[in-house]
């Protein structure tokens, strides 16, 4: 159930407010007048629910690719491109 709050509790309980959404590592809605202003949440979570959204907009670039062209990679291929890719990253960095 999503925590629901008014936001003079941002000014008032800020220390309950933020032990919450760092305990719970979920946001903490803000009404303002009875209505949704803002959420307030961690910077883990933040930062977790960005590399979701990064992770769900490139699985749908792969998708919308896939529809169409008619090329496919067999698993031996995507994995050796990857090994590649990756050799040459760590040899960029030493």
């Amino acid at each position: 159930m999503p925590n629901i709050r008014p936001v003079s509790d941002l000014r008032n309980h800020f220390a309950d407010i933020s032990r919450t959404v760092h305990e719970s590592s979920e946001p903490v809605f803000l009404t303002n007048n009875g209505y949704g202003d803002m959420v307030v949440m961690s910077m883990e979570a933040y930062e977790r629910h960005q590399f979701n959204s990064e992770v769900y907009v490139k699985l749908k670039e792969a998708e919308l690719e896939a529809k169409t062209s008619g090329k496919r990679f067999t698993h031996r291929e995507v994995f050796s491109d990857l090994r590649r890719k990756l050799q040459e990253k760590a040899a960029e960095d030493v």
